[in-house]
């Protein structure tokens, strides 16, 4: 009976992409790049079956140390692309070689159905909380659940610019007991997504990301 779950979950369609990757400025002299994460899936292992997040080398790093501390030594983890030295911001061989071998680590992640069970993998791949928020909620130690999470990350892009601030402040990554948090159905009702004003915002938001800053700082 477990061998045809198995198999269940492995005819089931999960698409992973790492792309986009962007320079941001920690402070005058430090930066990293961020990588866009894009899941399209009709797994029932997934309450979200279309999602998009940013996350850094070190996220994945810290993912695979949970992976492999939740599994308990049952699981071989694929390797990450190993951390480079001498990594350059400003070196597009270098991005595009860390970027395709995060794909990869995450395509075989989500090939073996006990990974997909594991609360972590969830939150990295369709939340946007920090690494400390990702560990306290997967340990039941926030006011709201890995499900909340994940809702309240896909809610915000219909915000306008002014509400996105409220959202930021009031969201599943910090550790307030609001209402909105607890109960994302009341949170729908209040979105306003068919203001063109709020989309065009958004969009300008996006695109000032996207400018090329040279840094030739290491990536973490």
């Amino acid at each position: 009976m477990r061998e045809e779950s198995d198999n269940a979950v492995r005819q089931q369609i999960i698409s992973v992409w790492v792309r986009d990757p962007r320079i941001r400025k920690n402070d005058f002299w430090h930066a990293y790049i961020d990588y866009e994460i894009c899941l399209h899936t009709d797994s029932v292992c997934f309450t979200k079956k279309i999602s998009s997040v940013r996350r850094r080398y070190s996220e994945f790093v810290w993912l695979r140390q949970k992976l492999q501390a939740n599994s308990m030594l049952m699981v071989q983890l694929p390797e990450l692309p190993p951390k480079n030295p001498f990594f350059s911001l400003n070196n597009a061989q270098q991005i595009t070689e860390r970027m395709k071998g995060l794909q990869r680590f995450l395509e075989q992640i989500l090939q073996n159905p006990l990974l997909l069970s594991d609360s972590c993998l969830h939150l990295f791949l369709q939340s946007q909380l920090s690494v400390s928020k990702m560990q306290a909620c997967a340990a039941g130690k926030t006011h709201f659940s890995v499900a909340q999470a994940v809702q309240c990350c896909g809610l915000r892009r219909f915000h306008s610019e002014e509400d996105l601030q409220k959202d930021l402040n009031m969201s599943c990554d910090s550790d307030s007991d609001s209402s909105e948090c607890r109960d994302p159905e009341l949170r729908i009702k209040d979105l306003t997504i068919n203001k063109v004003e709020s989309t065009a915002s958004l969009d300008l938001m996006g695109s000032s990301q996207e400018e090329t800053l040279s840094f030739s700082s290491g990536s973490s």
